[in-house]
């Protein structure tokens, strides 16, 4: 052999198991020396392969397995991109870059992602592929493309790009008419941990779908279950770490003045607040709304310019990052001894 040898197109016989080496675009089939032609061939009733979707081949009779159509779908909307990436022998699915920036999102990502209220994969006749808005792509077969101006940065899940999960459920919700169905969704979202209301909302508020009366009652539940969900978890992280007994739910006022504002937890003998932030955009309003989202910063200046320290924390803090949360409010109770006095405030329960 020398340099002017030819090369022998890559055999087949190592593509005989492993979802992503058993599906292939008409590109990497050429690539083992399969011309369109003889693909098709291979693909007719009683042949040993099947199209599954526009240059998308399965290479045995099928039927397709949940894990062979999600490669087929992210393959169909990426499949220009993967000229000259073939695949390896050797390897049990496709490298990442041959599904370009497409992404699963939509029911199928929420099972992916591990809910339980979301649809098993089987039972799902199309999966929803997430593509930037210019691709030149139409939905068919198991393929349903949803288009997006900005896309999210995937999640590996299963070795398979997924939408994150905010960005997933605006996109299952934007195909549901069901208020149960949306309400258990959005339950699932918070209390399964997987993400915060306020991202959910972003993602709906981007969506336009919050002028669907369905919707909006599911996220007032949303938003309800998130404070509740905050609220224990700051009961636990006081508990669990040893901090003093603070007052619950309070509102602060100045004697015989104005209210001060309502606040989660409050210590008087140290004058340290802590305040749940979880603004989030409601229903029907503008999330850039300047007067709703200053307000925890005005009523933040006006308790410490009368000497009392508010910590602000956040409902996914608690979640991910609950011991460096409690040290913050430690500090600030160990510091209020170098302080001078604060204003002498009314505490009533709220």
């Amino acid at each position: 052999m020398n340099h002017n040898t030819p090369l022998s197109p890559r055999p087949l016989h190592h593509l005989s198991a492993g979802a992503g080496r058993r599906v292939l675009t008409h590109a990497q089939l050429r690539a083992h020396g399969v011309s369109a032609a003889k693909a098709s061939e291979r693909c007719r009733p009683g042949g040993p392969w099947l199209q599954l979707l526009p240059g998308v081949v399965l290479l045995h009779p099928g039927p397709p397995t949940s894990e062979e159509r999600l490669h087929a779908v992210l393959m169909y909307a990426a499949r220009e991109r993967t000229v000259g990436v073939p695949v390896q022998p050797g390897t049990e699915s496709p490298p990442a870059s041959a599904y370009g920036e497409a992404m699963i999102t939509g029911p199928a990502a929420l099972t992916l992602h591990g809910f339980s209220s979301s649809p098993p994969l089987p039972s799902l006749e199309a999966f929803d592929v997430l593509v930037p808005r210019l691709r030149r792509l139409r939905s068919t077969g198991c393929a349903r493309i949803v288009r997006a101006s900005e896309l999210p940065v995937p999640e590996q899940v299963t070795g398979l790009p997924v939408a994150p999960v905010p960005r997933a459920l605006a996109d299952a919700v934007a195909g549901l008419r069901d208020a149960g169905t949306v309400r258990r969704l959005l339950t699932e979202a918070v209390r399964g941990g997987f993400c915060d209301p306020a991202a959910v909302v972003r993602e709906l508020t981007a969506a336009k779908l919050l002028n669907r009366p369905h919707v909006v009652d599911a996220v007032d539940s949303l938003l309800a279950e998130g404070r509740t969900l905050a609220e224990s978890r700051l009961y636990r992280m006081v508990r669990e770490h040893g901090l003093p007994d603070p007052c619950w739910n309070v509102d602060l006022r100045l004697p015989g003045g104005p209210h001060l504002g309502g606040l989660d937890a409050y210590w008087p003998e140290h004058a340290v607040a802590v305040e749940l932030d979880t603004r989030a955009p409601r229903p029907g309003r503008r999330p850039d709304d300047e007067a709703e989202w200053s307000e925890y910063a005005r009523k933040r200046e006006h308790l410490e310019r009368l000497g009392i320290t508010v910590v602000h924390i956040t409902p996914r803090g608690l979640r991910d990052a609950m011991e460096q949360q409690a040290v913050v409010v430690r500090t600030a109770l160990i510091a209020s001894a170098d302080r001078d006095p604060s204003a002498h405030v009314v505490v009533l329960p709220r």
